[in-house]
Formats: structure tokens, C-alpha cells, sequence
């Protein structure tokens, strides 16, 4: 690349982070590699605004779920060495895992395929969250405690970060070695990636760490509180400049085995036979006709995209301190600012955003327990899910699909107002949601006590609020609950850094009372919870 050229690619990216790049502000470091040279490596934004401390390309940040390709690998090794078996049971290395309704195999864990449910959604339903202090005995208790499934395994994607915590611990199994002592004796230190640790404590002192921050509703910033432990699902600390290095092992492998990034990259179809987006460790998608795999991450106040583009010879990493900056936008930004003129990037899809404006509202598809809202904001389609804003972008064949890393969600607008919008959420399963017009009430008999065997968790539901209480439940404040249509309610549980909402069914027995509900959330689905009392 000219001089020239570098210039204005630069004046590019900053025009994309220029509303971090100013004192006071949390920001984001960014990478870009072509053809194997950094072409671009720069800061925006303080890694501590206490102390004005800017951001460089040599700021650490905690990685978040970037970490789990690097887990996979470890398990992905130690299987060329023929030290475990993809198609082995968890159960094998860990036998204090309890058993399934159906088998799991490690290679279904490392494809996101396995149905286990997220460790981390099993202890938000008990009342904790990952701000809440936290021991690594208690994520364990939770994965143990839970014998529920959310899917026959093989059949579905669903992420869920269970599975890598427990490839982590398999890895330290077989290897006889600590994860992080693992990792940097046959990756880091190779690689020469001399600022990247496995860091699992998060009171741990790391040199040169970025303070992650939260953006107030008056426009100021606050500290993210983090007290989980976070081990092979998303434990790495680590630079803008390590991650080059690693993305230019993938261009030139030297670790043993040299074709590692292709057990890692291999995409297989589920058991229905659509593919799996999800490889192992890694994802794959299109940017404007390109092909792209990589990984995002996001944890309280740290988010980040790894993203690589093999067909153009394209790395691009963005690590951000700040929970409202999104990387996996900025970086295919960022992408397509560095592709500037290359005929291989389409143009992107028109939206018309009349005709989404027109069906703007809230959808619900009652058996499947899902809902959603659309709507134009900012210029923007719009989708919320969970308490998740999502931009939507044009696919092409008349489908528009969520634009927030991997994550199936896909919708086709109908022909005149009032249809029902087909909704696609993966492995082929396409469904009719139909608008809200209006909600309805909460049912006026779901008061009652309803207990989990699956979480511990004891939820007693009193009027349009659930007051919880469990293993891992202190100080929990109650959730809001909210009528949706029929017996399906909508529940929102309000935290320090974010608010999340999940769908629950009244379930009745055959003379019509209340026998429990049936619960989904984003990564945990159709969990029962069995009534215990009703209202003295």
C-alpha cells in the first residue's frame, strides 16, 4: 500500500471511531492486516479515563469469547496426539458431569451444536449475574446441577459458553497442565504473543489493562463491575498487536499441527442438513459477497471482533473498553474502508425502510416462545430481542437478517400489513410470528411458587413481579413481569450493565389450573419450572 493510499485509509478508520477519539471517552484499539503487513495500528480513546491514560495498539483488554478458538485448539491438539477423541463424551474426562437426556459428543461442544445450556443463563434464571462475585465451584455446580437439554444434540446451533468452559477443564485433564500454563507453552509463547495470558481471577493485576466502562443514561461514563471467574470460554487478556500475530499464524502456520486452522475452520451440516454457522471456536459469514470467519466477544465493559476475510488476504481486529461501542460493526466497517475500490466488495443491499417502518411493532410466535420488536430508528432497521438492539441488513433474496456476529435471525416482511412476518431461526426452521396489537394482561392466575431442579431456583410470582431465591440469589431485586397474549408472559430482570428479558408459558394441567411454566431465554430453551403452592 502507497503512502498515499495509507493516508487516506487512515483518515477513513478515524472518521469511524472519531466520536471516541477525544480525552475523557473509553475507546477501542484497531488492527488491519493485508496480505500479511499491518497496515494500520492505532488507539482511540483513554484505557483509563481516571488517569488519561490513551489507548494504544499495545493496550490489553480482557478478549471475552475470542478466547474460545484458543481452547478449541488446546483440545484440537491434544486430540492429533491421540490423547482424547472427538466423538468421546464430556463425561469421560469429567465424570462428576451428570448424564443427559441424550449423549453429547466433544466435537458437538466445539460446534456450538451440543444443546447444552449456557452456564451463565443457568445462573441468571437463580437470581445471579456477571457483575455479582463469583467462585469457579459455583459455575461448575450450576453446570452440574442442570440435567436439562435445550435440543436432541447435533440437531441445532445455540451458543453456549458450557461447552468451553468444559473443553477448558478437559484440555487441563488430559494435559496434566493448568489451561494458562498450557496455553502459553504451546501458543503464546511460540507465537511470541508476549502480552496474551489466560487470566481467570478478575481481581487479578494486569500490567497495561484497560478499565472497562459502562455508558450512563447522561452521557458520562462508569465502571463495569466483573465477578465471575471466566476460564476456556472467554478468560484471555490480550492486544490489538498478539491477535495480528496469531491471525498471521493462520496465514503461516508454524505451531505443530501446521493444518490446525483447518480443523478449526471446518463447517459441518447439523443433523437436518443445513450447515452449521458456527465451526469450531470460530464462525463463518459474508461481508458484501466475502466470505468471513472469526469470533466476537463481549463481556462487562470489554467487547471485541476478530475478523478475517480469506478471500481478499484481510485481518481486522477492534478491541473496545467500552460496553455501547460495537466492535463487530466498526470492524467490517473497517473492512470495507480498507477495501476501498476492490471490485470483489458488492454493494450492499438496499433496505427499504418505509416498508419496515409499515410493519414496525412487536411479533410473537407463542409456541416457539420467542418475540421480538421492529422498528426504524436512526435511520436504521431496528431489531430487539431479549432486551438486545440489532441492526438488520438486506440479505438479497428478500430476507433481512440481524447484523450481530453469529446469531440466526432472519425475517421476510409481508406483502401487505397485518400478514403474520416469516421468521427464520436456523437449521431451516422458518415460523409465522404475528403483531402484538395489543398485549395482553398477565394471566390472573400465575401468583403462585415454582421451582427449577434444573437451576435450584425457587421463583414466587406475586402480581407483575418474581421475587427469587436459590443458590446463588442474594440481594436478586424482583423482576418485572409483563402480559404478552394467552398464558405467554414476558419477564425483565434489570442489572447494573444491561437488561435482559426471556418468555415464559403458563402451563396448566387437564382441568385448567396452573401447573408450571415453560421458560426460554436466549440460551436456554423450554426449561421447566414446576409449581410448588399458590397464593395462601
Amino acid at each position: 500500500m502507497s503512502s498515499i493510499d495509507s493516508l487516506a485509509l487512515q483518515k477513513r478508520v478515524d472518521a469511524l471511531f472519531a466520536k471516541y477519539a477525544r480525552a475523557g471517552s473509553p475507546g477501542a484499539a484497531v488492527g488491519i492486516m493485508r496480505d500479511g503487513q499491518v497496515i494500520l495500528a492505532k488507539g482511540y480513546g483513554e484505557a483509563s479515563v481516571e488517569h488519561g491514560v490513551p489507548i494504544t495498539p499495545r493496550t490489553v483488554f480482557r478478549i471475552a469469547s475470542v478466547t474460545k478458538q484458543f481452547t478449541v485448539a488446546s483440545v484440537l491438539m491434544l486430540a492429533r496426539e491421540g490423547k482424547l477423541g472427538l466423538d468421546d463424551q464430556p463425561q469421560k474426562y469429567l465424570p462428576d458431569l451428570p448424564d443427559l437426556p441424550r449423549p453429547v459428543t466433544i466435537d458437538q461442544m466445539m460446534r456450538n451444536n451440543s444443546g447444552w445450556p449456557d452456564f451463565l443463563e443457568l445462573l441468571r434464571l437463580g437470581g445471579s449475574n456477571l457483575d455479582r462475585p463469583g467462585r469457579m465451584e459455583e459455575l461448575l455446580g450450576a453446570i452440574n446441577r442442570n440435567k436439562h437439554l435445550n435440543f436432541e444434540p447435533g440437531s441445532r446451533f445455540l451458543y453456549s459458553n458450557t461447552n468451553f468452559l468444559l473443553l477448558g477443564l478437559i484440555a487441563e485433564k488430559v494435559s496434566g497442565k493448568p489451561l494458562p500454563e498450557f496455553l502459553k507453552e504451546r501458543i503464546f509463547a511460540p507465537l511470541g504473543m508476549t502480552s496474551t495470558a489466560l487470566t481467570i481471577d478478575p481481581d487479578t493485576v494486569v500490567p497495561g489493562l484497560a478499565t472497562a466502562y459502562l455508558e450512563t443514561t447522561e452521557g458520562g461514563f462508569r465502571r463495569a463491575r466483573q465477578g465471575y471467574p471466566v476460564a476456556g470460554e472467554g478468560g484471555m487478556t490480550s492486544t490489538v498487536e498478539d491477535l495480528l500475530i496469531w491471525a498471521q499464524h493462520y496465514r503461516h502456520p508454524v505451531l505443530p499441527p501446521t493444518d490446525l486452522w483447518a480443523d478449526l475452520a471446518d463447517q459441518r451440516p447439523l443433523s437436518g442438513g443445513v450447515l452449521n454457522p458456527y465451526c469450531r471456536g470460530l464462525a463463518r459469514g459474508t461481508l458484501r459477497g466475502l466470505a468471513t470467519i472469526g469470533h466476537g466477544g463481549l463481556w462487562p465493559g470489554y467487547r471485541t471482533e476478530f475478523l478475517r476475510l480469506p478471500d481478499v488476504d484481510l485481518d481486522v481486529v477492534v478491541i473496545a473498553n467500552l460496553a455501547s461501542l460495537d466492535p463487530h460493526r466498526l470492524a467490517r466497517a473497517a473492512a470495507v474502508a480498507t477495501l476501498s475500490g476492490d471490485a470483489r466488495l458488492q454493494p450492499a443491499y438496499p433496505i427499504d425502510l418505509a416498508d419496515v417502518a409499515r410493519c414496525a411493532g412487536t411479533y410473537v410466535n407463542e409456541a416457539e416462545l420467542t418475540l421480538f420488536d421492529l422498528a426504524v430508528k436512526n435511520s436504521e432497521a431496528m431489531l430487539t430481542q431479549g432486551g438486545v438492539p440489532m441492526e438488520m441488513i438486506a440479505r438479497g433474496d428478500g430476507w433481512l437478517e440481524a447484523d450481530r456476529g453469529v446469531f440466526e435471525f432472519a425475517l421476510r416482511l409481508p406483502a401487505a400489513p397485518g400478514q403474520p412476518i416469516d421468521v427464520d431461526l436456523g437449521a431451516g426452521r422458518v415460523f409465522p410470528f404475528r403483531k402484538l396489537d395489543p398485549r395482553g394482561p398477565v394471566p390472573a392466575d400465575i401468583a403462585g411458587t415454582y421451582h427449577s431442579a434444573d437451576t435450584g431456583a425457587t421463583w414466587r410470582i406475586d402480581g407483575e413481579r418474581i421475587h427469587v431465591s436459590g443458590p446463588y440469589a442474594i440481594g436478586t431485586m424482583p423482576w418485572s413481569l409483563k402480559g404478552v397474549a394467552g398464558d405467554v408472559v414476558e419477564i425483565e430482570m434489570s442489572y447494573g450493565w444491561v437488561t435482559v428479558t426471556q418468555l415464559a408459558r403458563l402451563d396448566r394441567d387437564t382441568s385448567g389450573k396452573p401447573s408450571g411454566l415453560t421458560v426460554s431465554t436466549a440460551r436456554i430453551k423450554t426449561m421447566r419450572f414446576d409449581k410448588t403452592s399458590s397464593p395462601s
